[in-house]
């Protein structure tokens, strides 16, 4: 059907609803979607760019980030996430936060092929891989998850989590806006009816209580600035990449998805890597524990932090799958002459002639 459409010179539309029907109750596999591009990227097979941010001189909390990105070896997939993040869309405009397209090239013309609705991919993916993370890093009990931050993202993660790890029973939950947390407690039974929700009163109880936790936030800087003892190993899925202090890092075992995207964009590591001018804090990529070259944890260290900058490879490869999958369904809007004719097939009105003088 690819080539149908290229040939007709068209392109495909997968609405948000459509891409959410085509990934509905498919975790495990979108899990296995996002393993097979980590190792994929790992063994060289992608071409990867660091994302552009667009900025706003007059509204520097709004951005608009590019993601392009080529993952070969089984995939053979390009194209680009071009996604929002305005945090005042909630409150002032009533939509959500962040917002995006997925746009996929043929790799064998270079067309645009599909434009998909990218936010709910990336919000899958991001869970995804986080969920991957859990179960290669994690050494610790699984009964009791700390879930900071009650958006979006972090109920991705609970579903995701709920769906590749055994034995979860409870999470406790927190965020700065108790009105939201009250919220995720109340959407969180949408996904399990045997889970049981706890509001914890500040972020210490979190980690004190909670030897696997996912932090999700919208902070810009650092705000978490030391961690209590945890009483079992502890992995903390560092998903806003913005939530710790320099001094946690460099004292954390800390595995990433690539540590040349990381180090950047004044992550927390970024900033560790600005306080010591090494990179030596980070011990390796999950794609290095995926392939069996690097150990799932340093055992010295107590608390291992996975923090994924969030790869443009992954966006593609679940785009793909949705495409793919979506396709084969009958599913998508074709818009069959989206590009014109070759320009020596076109039928050119003749200039009329110029008055002179």
């Amino acid at each position: 059907m690819a080539n149908k459409i290229e040939k007709a010179r068209g392109i495909a539309i997968f609405s948000g609803e459509e891409t959410l029907s085509v990934l509905a109750g498919r975790e495990l596999e979108i899990v296995e979607v996002v393993q097979r591009a980590y190792e994929a990227h790992s063994r060289g097979k992608s071409s990867l760019p660091h994302s552009t941010f667009l900025r706003f001189p007059e509204a520097e909390q709004n951005r608009i980030i590019a993601l392009p990105a080529f993952l070969g070896d089984t995939f053979q997939v390009a194209g680009m996430k071009w996604i929002s993040s305005f945090p005042n869309n909630p409150s002032a405009n009533g939509i959500e936060r962040a917002s995006a397209v997925v746009v996929l090239n043929s790799m064998e013309t270079g067309r645009p092929q599909a434009l998909i609705e990218g936010s709910v991919i990336s919000a899958r993916r991001t869970a995804a891989s986080a969920a991957l993370g859990a179960r290669w890093l994690h050494d610790g009990p699984t009964a009791h998850v700390g879930i900071i931050g009650c958006g979006l993202i972090n109920f991705e993660i609970t579903r995701f989590l709920l769906a590749t790890l055994k034995g979860i029973e409870s999470i406790l939950v927190f965020d700065k806006d108790v009105e939201k947390a009250r919220q995720f407690k109340n959407s969180c039974r949408t996904l399990s009816t045997q889970l049981e929700v706890d509001i914890a009163p500040d972020v210490e109880n979190v980690f004190a209580d909670c030897s696997l936790i996912a932090l999700a936030t919208t902070a810009g800087t650092p705000h978490i600035q030391q961690l209590p003892p945890s009483q079992a190993p502890r992995t903390i899925l560092h998903i806003s990449l913005r939530d710790f202090s320099p001094e946690i890092i460099i004292g954390s075992d800390n595995v990433v998805d690539d540590v040349d995207h990381v180090c950047r964009a004044n992550t927390s590591l970024h900033l560790a890597e600005l306080a010591t001018g090494k990179r030596d804090f980070i011990r390796c990529s999950l794609g290095d524990v995926l392939l069996g070259h690097a150990e799932p944890r340093n055992k010295n260290h107590e608390t291992t932090i996975f923090s994924p900058f969030g790869l443009g490879i992954l966006d593609i490869a679940l785009a793909d799958f949705v495409f793919q999958q979506g396709i084969a369904k009958g599913m998508g809007t074709m818009i069959e002459s989206f590009f014109p004719l070759a320009w020596t097939e076109r039928a050119e009105q003749p200039l009329e002639k110029h008055a002179s003088g």
